[in-house]
């Protein structure tokens, strides 16, 4: 077991639930592997950027958890949040596919900004399952240890009584399900939005209606998608 890792990581009750997650073997490996990764290629995000959407959504504030694959490959885009961009940077095409099926579905105009942070501080956790990437090469870092983590993290929402949706695109996300125990959580499955998938069953899920609708029901605080300020 590696201890020299028990600190504190993410500011929040995340440090407490993940503790175990942080000592285990299969971390201890995965930090040795981003630490030659991040010392001999670039890697996206930043180091410090790592764990945002857990600083930015603490567990006590999760409405809705929003699964990616892993981080963007381009320089200037990812910063730790699932399908999320720095501020300034354009919306890459997956994003713009989720801002369509927004307004179709709910009526929220297109962004101009992809930053997500908005959708974060009200509860929606934008989590890929793989938390880093090297530039330029999607699924670089698959395999090496983030899944077995990001797991904990959906166990333990899953398992919670808190009445959470799930949105689960892609068959990364969908992987996750049999981890979602708790029956009063909502899981709704669709295609990822790539440009190479969205039109097989993403456009048209109407998820973001069926989100608001379900929080509604269970007498919790809607989530307000409009990013564009």
């Amino acid at each position: 077991m590696n201890t020299a890792i028990r600190t504190n990581l993410i500011g929040n009750e995340w440090d407490t639930i993940l503790a175990p997650a942080f000592a285990s073997d299969s971390y201890a490996a995965l930090r040795k592997f981003l630490i030659s990764e991040y010392s001999t290629t670039r890697v996206y995000p930043a180091m410090g950027d790592i764990f945002n959407a857990l600083k930015y959504t603490p567990p006590d504030k999760v409405k809705v958890v929003l699964l990616g694959q892993d981080p963007y490959i381009n320089e200037g885009q990812a910063h730790g949040l699932a399908f999320s961009v720095k501020p300034g940077c354009v919306p890459p095409p997956s994003l713009m596919n989720i801002y369509k099926q927004l307004q179709s579905d709910a009526g929220v105009p297109i962004a101009s900004s992809g930053h997500l942070v908005p959708w974060a501080e009200q509860g929606v956790l934008l989590l890929n399952t793989v938390l880093t990437t090297r530039s330029g090469l999607s699924n670089s870092h698959k395999g090496k240890g983030w899944e077995l983590f990001t797991d904990e993290v959906i166990k333990y929402l899953g398992s919670r009584d808190d009445v959470t949706v799930f949105l689960l695109w892609g068959r990364n996300a969908q992987s996750k399900e049999p981890l979602i125990a708790n029956p009063r959580h909502l899981i709704l499955k669709a295609p990822h939005p790539s440009p190479l998938s969205a039109s097989y069953g993403f456009f048209g899920c109407r998820h973001f209606s069926k989100t608001t609708e379900y929080l509604q029901r269970n007498n919790i605080p809607e989530i307000n998608w409009n990013v564009a300020g």
